[in-house]
Parts: structure tokens; sequence; C-alpha cells
């Protein structure tokens, strides 16, 4: 067996799932989940009915094997969209790829990023992944099941969450080979100014890492100015081939279709060359009507604007309850708030679920220990993915513990 697997920590939910293991949780009130980040707004019509008219054509539909970047069609719709939301022009061809959810993606791209040189001994150092902390676990696995080495870079409350590049030391960003960047981010909703671009810009240019930007939340946001893309920060920095960058986004936020596992990555020519070498290997090519069903969601902004318009209305709502009794703020973007509490977040979150049979994520079963600080812990984090009425009255019912005391 690879004896990198010994190496990957247990998912948040599993830890979740073993922390409540032996909770009997309050059986008069019924289960709200705030734990999982699992979109819940009802999937628009109009993208059901295209992947059932694309099982229903022929030749298409399930009658054929998909090429691995993708159906013409579908790469148009990706470069439609980078023109209407950031003002790009990026070839259909060269520069972009689908790719099965950015989860898979982000795995995928540290494969094929990192390079083990063939003659390294055992007492060597190994190739880094930098991230952010806290993080998506997936930067984590990708980057040990890699054979690289996870360094984790804190995010400071007191500049909106922002990442403390600084303090990576020089000998660190000699071995980076792949910068891990997240905006808006998860748990915090923070958004990368063009300043943290260009200096990420300036880093990778020095050191000659990729950089690869998850911004799968990029489409729900609580501010009149839409977050800031990678590439579009790139374009403004004059960095038009997008040089050591590659963005990923996704449908399953902006379209409430986690289930179709559908996105697309684009950026520098070169590494997506690379990249499709990968892929074509790797067997991930997405599923002809699944792109059908795609092609018609990139196309549409309508649902993405109620979308976001139902998200804005429910933060409005939940936000100001629960600052009453928790250190909390409306973020930047994305669904989720970031909650400091009072003690420990695991003890927090043990008791919440067994007194009031609501389900949060501890801030640190997201985060790692370095330099004996965790970023997560004291916090927790809501996701505010079902309906409005639901999460009310799950903001309710913390508000009603809170005010309980311990």
């Amino acid at each position: 067996m690879n004896s990198l697997l010994s190496l990957l920590q247990p998912y948040p939910f599993e830890r979740l799932r073993q922390l409540f293991a032996d909770v009997t949780p309050n059986p008069i009130l019924a289960h709200i989940s705030l734990g999982m980040g699992e979109p819940k707004h009802p999937t628009p019509a109009f993208i059901r009915q295209a992947m059932i008219d694309a099982i229903a054509s022929t030749p298409s539909g399930l009658a054929s094997y998909p090429a691995t970047a993708g159906e013409s069609g579908l790469r148009e719709a990706f470069a439609h969209w980078l023109q209407l939301r950031y003002h790009l022009t990026v070839d259909p061809a060269t520069q972009m790829l689908p790719i099965n959810g950015s989860r898979e993606a982000l795995f995928a791209l540290a494969q094929t990023v990192v390079n083990q040189a063939p003659n390294r001994k055992e007492t060597d150092a190994k190739p880094v992944v930098v991230c952010p902390n806290p993080f998506y676990q997936i930067y984590e696995g990708a980057a040990l099941l890699a054979g690289a080495q996870p360094y984790f870079v804190p995010t400071d409350a007191a500049r909106n969450f922002a990442q403390d590049w600084d303090c990576v030391p020089d000998e660190v960003w000699q071995r980076t080979q792949m910068l891990i960047v997240c905006s808006p981010g998860n748990p915090t909703g923070a958004v990368m100014p063009l300043s943290e671009w260009k200096k990420l810009f300036d880093l990778s240019d020095r050191y000659g890492f990729v950089i690869a930007s998850d911004e799968c939340y990029s489409e729900i946001y609580f501010r009149d100015e839409p977050p800031l893309g990678g590439m579009e920060a790139a374009a403004q920095l004059g960095r038009l081939d997008f040089r050591n960058l590659i963005s990923m986004t996704s449908l399953s936020k902006r379209s409430n279709v986690p289930g179709m596992r559908s996105g697309f990555c684009a950026g520098d020519a070169s590494i997506i060359k690379q990249f499709l070498l990968y892929r074509t290997y790797h067997g991930c090519a997405m599923s002809p009507v699944v792109q059908a069903a795609s092609i018609a969601a990139w196309r549409d902004e309508q649902h993405v604007i109620e979308n976001r318009a139902k998200y804005r209305s429910k933060f409005a709502q939940v936000t100001p309850m629960l600052a009453e009794v928790l250190e909390v703020a409306l973020p930047d973007a994305g669904f989720y708030l970031w909650a400091k509490v009072q003690g420990s977040d695991v003890d927090f979150a043990r008791r919440l679920f067994a007194l009031y049979n609501v389900t949060v994520l501890p801030g640190s079963y997201l985060s790692r220990t370095r330099e004996g600080v965790n970023p997560g812990e004291q916090r927790i984090r809501m996701a505010l993915v079902a309906e409005t009425a639901e999460c009310v009255q799950a903001a309710q019912r913390i508000v009603e513990f809170v005010k309980s005391g311990p």
C-alpha cells in the first residue's frame, strides 16, 4: 500500500461524527445542521432539464466516451463566462479545462505540479506546498500524497483574516512548488485584494512556484463589487499570459448543483497542457450529460443573481442575531459565518448538539497547530446553506444556548 496514506488525518466530518458518537441530542428538537458546506437551495429547473434532454438526445447523451478536454461548446461557455464576469479574454482551446469539481482538480493539480527528483534521498528536504490555515482539508491531502510537505500560513483576524505571507521563511519559499490560495476564503469568507495578489505574483516570479487559486465561492458575496479573481488580478497587473497561475471554480455553490461535480480551471497554457496530459491518464473526463447541463448553467446569470439574493437576505437576518452573543460579522463572501466563542470550540459544538440538536463545525478541526497556535481554536464554522427559516431557527437556538451559560 502507498505509505503516504498513513499521513492523512481524518476528515473534519469524521472527527465530528466521533465527537458526537456518545451524545444523545435533545429529542424534542428536530436536528438542524450548519456543519457541512453543501448547498441546499433548489437546483434550477432549466439545468435539470438540460441534463434530461442530453440523456434523450442522439448520438450524444451516454452513447459515447467523452474527451478529457471537454466539448468545444463547453470550453466556449467557460470563456464566455470569464469575459462576462472578469472581462478576460482566454483561449478556449489552450487555457482551460473542465474539472469534476474544484476538489478533484485541486488534488490532481498537486500531483501534476509537485516534482519529486528521481535521485532524491530520504534525508533530503521535501518540496513544499504552501496553503492557508484554516483551510479546506483537500489542500493538505493533495500535498501529502504528492510527496510534498504542507506549510500552513495563519490568518490574521485583525486584518479581515488575511494570510500572513510575511511569516513564511525564505527557506520555505525556496522549496515551494505550489501555493494554494482560497478567495473568497473557506471558512472566513475573506477576499484577497489586488495588493495581496501582487505580493504572491512577485513571490512566484522569484521562486518559480505555481499558484492554484480556489475560487468556488466567488458568486456568493455581500458587497456591491464582486470578489476579485486571480486571473482578473493578473490581467490588471499586466500578466496577460497568467504565468504560473491556475484558477479553479465550480457550479456547486453558484448554481446549487453539488451532485453534478462540475467546474473548470483556467490560466497558464503551459500548465494546462501538462494538466491535460495528467488528466488523460487520470480518467476524469466529464460526462457528456453533465457537460450539456453545465453549458446551460454557465450561460445563465439570472439564477445566480436570485441565488445570491437569497443568501444576502438570509445572512442579513441571521448575522445580527448571532452577533448579540458571539463575536461574528458579515463576511466579504461565501456562505459561512466564522464566529469566535468562549472556551473550547470542540466543547461548544458538543454541548450545542446535545442540548439544542444543532450541528456546527469546531474551527480547530479546520486548522493545524503551528508554533503552538491553532488559528481555528475558539471558533466555529456555521454553514448557512439551508433555507432561511431553518437557519433562523438554528440561530435562535444558538442564542438561547449561549445565554444559558456553561
